[in-house]
């Protein structure tokens, strides 16, 4: 008999399901599908808060509008979105009625995350749902977004609204039953990996192109998810969404899927929105001393550390640190990228000398900065 994992109190939930589970291609939703989830929902609700996070709307709108393969442009995929989002949710709706659950629709983008009043208003809005006994369904509005706003996938999506509401477990259904050890196509020998401590170079390897057709992400972007949900401290769950009862053996600990586990030094909730709610908005690569000092001692981030500055951006906007030729941090930066070149290696005393004034001794303190 397989052991059941130790999740604790489940009391609040996200559940992501992917394209591929809740439509069929050229003809959009499938009613049958839908409302075998929406059952599963509904048990789940028992004593939880749940919010769904979907797929399928440019799906669906390509249905509707006949369209033989995904859109290219940005005006046609927003046609399509525009046309499927509500299809869907008339889908939803009529699933969930028939068990009492009344339903709201959230759609949010990249500039509603990475905006922190905006992170906040959607923060609340969900929770107020939550506490009106509305099931939140959440998905990224194609309709309006461009690249620029775009969080691009479902998957990290859902971890993000997973780190937003403070959820205890994160959910993601999809058409494979979890993380496998090789494409179980080509490899009669693969598995699935019952549990991945952490998100390493080793197991990001095992990546191979599973997606569908009509489909954004894939176990790339399910890992990317993964390891945003560790660092909030949410316990993440890729699992087979074709089995029925899967969802109620999750919140059991059955071993089903693959389970990531969830960082012991849960972030704090601005920490979390610096790491992964934000768009870098420029690079600053730093030297062998700094990196050291940042990640290994806890200390702020000195002009006399940089090496070079990239991109545009203004004070009190993200930016991402690399060092040793990768990214290992993120933070809010206290000079603008005009500033940051001319005192870029320069000790704290100088700075006076070359900017004509001195705000700050730091370009990033340590309390705005995070370790990835």
């Amino acid at each position: 008999m397989a052991p059941r994992r130790q999740l604790g109190r489940v009391r609040r939930l996200v559940v992501k399901v992917g394209t591929s589970l809740i439509t069929e291609p050229g003809t959009g939703p499938d009613p049958d599908r839908i409302a075998a989830l929406a059952t599963e929902l509904a048990g789940a609700r028992d004593g939880r808060e749940v919010v769904l996070v979907t797929s399928g709307a440019i799906a669906t709108g390509m249905a509707r509008l006949a369209l033989p393969t995904r859109p290219r442009s940005i005006p046609d995929k927003q046609a399509a979105a525009a046309v499927g989002q509500s299809a869907l949710m008339w889908h939803y709706e009529v699933a969930f009625k028939r068990h009492g659950v009344a339903v709201g629709q959230v759609l949010l983008t990249a500039q509603d995350i990475g905006d922190r009043t905006r992170y906040l208003n959607a923060r609340n809005t969900l929770l107020a749902l939550l506490r009106f006994g509305v099931l939140p369904i959440v998905n990224e509005n194609d309709t309006v977004a461009v690249e620029e706003i775009k969080v691009g996938d479902n998957d990290n999506l859902s971890a993000l609204v997973a780190s937003l509401i403070d959820a205890d477990l994160l959910v993601l259904l999809t058409d494979v039953e979890g993380l496998y050890t090789g494409d179980p196509a080509a490899d009669p020998a693969a598995r699935v990996i019952d549990t991945v401590e952490t998100v390493t170079d080793e197991i990001t390897r095992l990546v191979y192109d599973g997606t569908g057709a009509g489909a954004v992400g894939g176990m790339a972007t399910k890992l990317q998810a993964a390891q945003k949900a560790a660092a909030a401290g949410v316990p993440m769950i890729i699992a087979s969404g074709r089995k029925a009862g899967v969802l109620g053996r999750v919140l059991k600990g059955d071993a089903v899927g693959t389970y990531f586990a969830p960082k012991a030094d849960r972030l704090g909730a601005r920490k979390r929105w610096i790491a992964f709610a934000v768009t870098p908005q420029g690079r600053l690569t730093v030297d062998a001393g700094a990196l050291q000092a940042l990640t290994h001692h806890g200390k702020s981030l000195l002009p006399s550390g940089v090496v070079d500055v990239e991109g545009d951006f203004s004070a009190g906007e993200v930016v991402a640190l690399v060092g040793d030729g990768r990214e290992f941090a993120r933070g809010l930066v206290n000079f603008d990228a005009g500033e940051l070149r001319r005192i870029r290696g320069a000790k704290t005393r100088d700075i006076a000398t070359r900017l004509g004034y001195k705000s700050f001794d730091e370009v990033i303190h340590r309390d705005n900065l995070v370790i990835l």
